[in-house]
This record gives C-alpha cells, sequence and structure tokens, in this order.
C-alpha cells in the first residue's frame, strides 16, 4: 500500500530534456515516492527552448499547461497552448514542443507507469 506523499516542486532537480534545448523536466511524483499507478512530471521550455518531434508508441499524455504559453506540435497539425489549458495526447501521436515568447511556459505533464517507455524520435 502507498503512503501519501507531499512534495514542494522547488525542492526537486530540474534535468535536461533528452535531445531537448533549453527544456527541463522535474518528476515530481514516481516510482521514488511509492505511485503504483502514474508519474507526474513538470516540464519548463525556456525563450527559444524547444523539445523536437517524437512519438511514443504505447503511451498517451495527458498535459496542463501552468505558465506561460508555446507551440505545441501535434500530428499535422500545430497549436498554441497557454497557461489554463489541458492537452491530451494519444499513444502514437508525433508531437514537439516550442517556446517562441521571452518567458518560460511551464506544464504538468501525467504518464501511466509502465515497465518500458519508448520514446521514437523522428
Amino acid at each position: 500500500m502507498s503512503i501519501p506523499v507531499v512534495r514542494p516542486a522547488d525542492r526537486v532537480a530540474k534535468k535536461p530534456v533528452q535531445k531537448g534545448t533549453n527544456a527541463f523536466v522535474q518528476v515530481l511524483i514516481g516510482p521514488d515516492e511509492g505511485a503504483p499507478n502514474y508519474i507526474l512530471r513538470k516540464f519548463t521550455i525556456l525563450p527559444g527552448g524547444r523539445i523536437p518531434a517524437h512519438r511514443h508508441p504505447t503511451i498517451e499524455h495527458e498535459q496542463y499547461v501552468l505558465k506561460g504559453s508555446m507551440s505545441l506540435g501535434l500530428g499535422e497539425e500545430e497549436r498554441e497552448v497557454s497557461a489554463g489549458e489541458a492537452v491530451l495526447i494519444p499513444a502514437g501521436v508525433v508531437h514537439w514542443y516550442e517556446n517562441r515568447t521571452d518567458a518560460p511556459v511551464e506544464f504538468l505533464c501525467v504518464i501511466p507507469k509502465t515497465k518500458n517507455y519508448e520514446t521514437e524520435w523522428v
């Protein structure tokens, strides 16, 4: 049985996103905190930063923009998303992120906990 966890985000190390530019991720709640089913991550993309096109064949993402705005590629579509908006990225959909503004963008991303988290860079 899991126990409740409260973890301040400002105490969690920011790590560079693989293949990203000026993009960072924090695992706020995950397996190390005893989460049995989901992983809660916070992403920060600085002005001019980006995460290149990729997909996850078997894992969906639910995201919520906390602060700022960014360009988000979803398949062949490009969308502008801003604070207060939620996003669903189904498994297998190619997606990318780019911060074309002069302020950082921050968003939460929830993914299912799996044994294999596969990322295909395209």
